[in-house]
C-alpha cells in the first residue's frame, strides 16, 4: 500500500511527488503517456515559459477568483526559483517578466524533475490509464491498466482536455465527477481563431504586428503583438492572447469582430501626415503600388478592394482618400466565428469547482483525502508562464500536505 498515489506526471504531478516523497511519504506516480511530462516538454517552443516573476492576480482566471488570491499566496516567484534551483535547474529571466531554463530546454526541465522523483524513491509507472477509483474504509483504490493499486490518499493531476495530442484527457474531470464534484464548463483558450471571410486565401501567411480589440459589452480588451492571418482564420501572439474573452464572446453570438491596428506603433495622425507628404503630384504610380510604400501587398487588394476605391494613381489620391485608408488600416475589422479547438488550444478553461476545493491544501472538500491540482481545476492564466506558475504551486502546496 501506498501513502500517495499521484494520477498524471505533469507539472503539478511531479512536483507534489517530489515535495511529498521528501517528507517521507511513499508515492507512486502513474502516467497514461510513454513518458512523463509530455506537456511540457511543447511548452514556451521547446524552451519551456517555466514561470513568471510578477503573477499579479489579474493574471489568472477563474468562477471564484479568491481561490487564486489564496491559493497563491505565500508563494512568490523565490519560491518557485529555490524549488528549482533544489534540483539543480538555473534560470534565467526574460522579457515580460518570462522565466526560462538556464539550457532554454524543456527537456532539462522534465529530466531533472524525474530524476528528484526517482531519488526520492517515487515509483514511477507509464503507459498506465486509471480506469476507476474507489474509496472504503477510508482507502482508495485505483484500478488502472496494470491491476490495482491501494493507498492512504490520491492526487488528480491529470490536466484537462487541451492538446490531445500531447495528452489531454478529460480523465480528471471524470474522477471529480465520481466524487460528487460540480464541474465548470470549459472551452478552448490561448488558441488560434476561425473566421467565415471568403479572402482568407488571399491574405494567408501574412504576419503584422498589430493591436487587436474587442468590445465586449462595457469592457474594451486590447492585446498588442504578431498577428498571423491564415487559410482558416487568425493567429500570432496577440490573438493567443485574446482568444479568451474571444470565446466568452462566440458563447452568446454566433460571430465576433475583432478591430485590428495593423499600424500600432503611428496613430491615425501621424500616418495620415505621412501618407499625404509622400503624395508626389506628377507621378504615374498606380495606387496598389503607391500604397506598397506602407503596408503588405496582399493587405492592400483587401483594403482597397473593401473601400470599392476607384483607379486611380498617385497624382489624384486627395486627401478624402487618404483618410479612408488610414481609417481601413488602422481598424481593419476581422469577423471570428470560432476556434481550431482543443488540439490548437494551450489550455482548457473550466474544470472543478474551486469552491469545493481547499486553496491552501488542495484537498477536495467533499472526500477526505482526495486533492486536485493544476489544469484540472478551473483556473487558467495568461500566456508568458502563468499556467505553468499556478501548476508549480498547486503541487507543491497539496505535496506539503500530504
Amino acid at each position: 500500500m501506498f501513502d500517495v498515489i499521484i494520477i498524471g506526471a505533469g507539472a503539478s504531478g511531479l512536483v507534489s511527488a517530489i515535495v511529498a516523497s521528501r517528507r517521507g511519504k511513499k508515492v507512486l506516480l502513474l502516467e497514461k503517456n510513454a513518458k512523463v511530462g509530455k506537456k511540457l516538454l511543447a511548452t514556451g517552443n521547446g524552451r519551456c515559459n517555466i514561470a513568471n516573476q510578477k503573477p499579479t492576480l489579474n493574471r489568472f482566471y477563474s468562477q471564484n477568483p479568491s481561490f487564486i488570491e489564496q491559493s497563491l499566496e505565500g508563494y512568490n516567484f523565490q519560491t518557485i526559483k529555490q524549488f528549482f534551483k533544489s534540483i539543480g535547474l538555473e534560470l534565467i529571466e526574460a522579457k515580460e517578466g518570462k522565466v526560462f531554463p538556464l539550457s532554454l530546454q524543456a527537456s532539462s526541465v522534465v529530466e531533472l524533475l524525474e530524476y528528484e522523483c526517482e531519488q526520492q524513491g517515487v515509483e514511477i509507472r507509464c503507459n498506465v490509464e486509471v480506469q476507476q477509483i474507489y474509496k472504503e474504509n477510508n482507502v482508495y483504490t485505483l484500478q488502472h491498466t496494470q491491476g490495482k493499486s491501494i493507498s492512504a490518499k490520491v492526487v488528480i493531476a491529470t490536466g484537462h482536455v487541451s492538446a490531445p495530442q500531447l495528452g489531454g484527457v478529460i480523465d480528471g474531470i471524470r474522477f471529480a465527477e465520481r466524487f460528487g464534484h460540480r464541474i465548470i464548463k470549459d472551452f478552448p483558450t490561448l488558441v488560434q481563431l476561425t473566421s467565415p471571410r471568403k479572402d482568407l486565401n488571399q491574405i494567408a501567411g501574412v504576419k503584422v504586428e498589430s493591436k487587436v480589440t474587442l468590445n465586449q459589452g462595457k469592457y474594451t480588451i486590447q492585446k498588442q503583438g504578431d498577428v498571423l492571418f491564415t487559410a482558416y482564420g487568425i493567429s500570432g501572439l496577440a490573438i493567443l492572447d485574446i482568444s479568451r474573452f474571444v470565446m466568452e464572446q462566440l458563447f452568446h453570438n454566433p460571430t465576433v469582430i475583432l478591430h485590428i491596428d495593423l499600424m500600432p506603433k503611428m496613430s491615425h495622425e501621424q500616418l495620415a501626415s505621412l501618407m499625404k507628404k509622400s503624395v508626389r503630384k506628377k507621378s504615374q504610380k498606380p495606387l496598389d503600388v503607391w500604397l506598397q510604400g506602407f503596408l503588405n501587398k496582399k493587405l492592400i487588394e483587401i483594403i482597397v478592394e473593401g473601400l470599392k476605391l476607384p483607379t486611380l494613381i498617385e497624382s489624384q489620391i486627395g486627401v478624402k482618400h487618404i483618410e479612408k485608408l488610414v481609417d481601413a488600416i488602422k481598424d481593419f475589422k476581422f469577423e471570428v466565428n470560432g476556434s481550431r479547438g482543443y488540439k490548437g488550444a494551450e489550455v482548457a478553461t473550466g474544470g472543478v469547482d474551486t469552491k469545493e476545493i481547499n486553496p491552501l491544501t488542495m484537498e477536495s472538500g467533499k472526500q477526505k483525502g482526495l486533492y486536485f491540482t493544476g489544469e484540472v481545476l478551473d483556473v487558467d492564466g495568461d500566456r508568458g508562464g502563468f499556467n505553468l506558475y499556478f501548476a508549480w504551486v498547486c503541487g507543491m502546496r497539496a505535496g506539503e500536505h500530504l
